[in-house]
């Protein structure tokens, strides 16, 4: 099974590119892992290596998946991530040990994290509500990433008006994080909520305003009407 993951590898190095190696480093303030390949032209790659095992049974590609967590590199993890998203209809709960292993283990920036969290863990979140406890929980982990994983897991959910009150829940915990990109996480969290809980999110904006910070504030409120924001904006 492995055969595939190298060949995989080898093609994403022939077809890596320096300048956009170089230009890809500018968006992360981390470290990262990346070969330079456009995100287009990854997911060209690994639809078409998919073809090759969509007929093995989910376990055996989820290991495969894990594999290609484990290099570091980011294109490999959005194959990953692509690939776990592509078994969607096939998720059972015990899945969830999986996916908190992957966030725990191997999520390294805010990309790998919005692309797994958004589809994969989004759609689990979906299917299995009972879960959304243990999203709670990652909100009060020491890692970063982990911490983020907990509100933009919710993001494609809560665009459905699905869940509002775990929302609010995990935006409490986070309210006052000092990590800007946990910051924009639950932000946009926010953000995705009020397209279908407009004002329930205007008001959670105001009653924490004094103490949310102004990034998180300001993609909370990106949607909204431009005299609501002036209010939420206002000290």
């Amino acid at each position: 099974m492995s055969d595939i993951i190298n060949k995989i590898r080898l093609e994403l190095k022939q077809k890596s590119d320096v300048t956009i190696q170089k230009s890809s480093l500018n968006f992360f303030k981390e470290a990262i892992n990346v070969y330079g390949i456009k995100t287009q032209d990854v997911s060209k790659i690994g639809k078409a290596y998919y073809n090759e095992i969509k007929d093995k049974n989910k376990a055996e590609i989820f290991v495969l998946c894990e594999e290609l967590w484990q290099s570091g590199y980011m294109e490999e993890s959005f194959i990953a991530c692509n690939w776990s998203y592509a078994l969607h209809k096939h998720y059972t709960p015990e899945d969830f040990i999986i996916f908190e292993r992957w966030v725990n283990n191997y999520v390294s920036n805010w990309a790998s994290c919005d692309t797994l969290c958004n589809h994969t863990i989004g759609t689990f979140a979906e299917m299995y509500p009972e879960y959304l406890p243990g999203l709670k929980k990652w909100s009060l982990s020491n890692n970063r990433w982990v911490r983020r994983a907990s509100a933009v897991t919710l993001i494609i959910p809560a665009r459905h008006g699905l869940f509002l009150k775990d929302i609010f829940a995990i935006a409490d915990i986070l309210l006052t994080d000092k990590d800007d990109l946990v910051q924009k996480g639950y932000g946009w969290m926010l953000k995705a909520a009020s397209q279908a809980h407009q004002q329930e999110v205007f008001e959670y904006v105001l009653q924490n305003k004094a103490v949310m910070p102004r990034t998180a504030l300001r993609y909370a409120i990106e949607k909204m009407p431009e005299e609501l924001k002036m209010n939420a904006m206002e000290k």
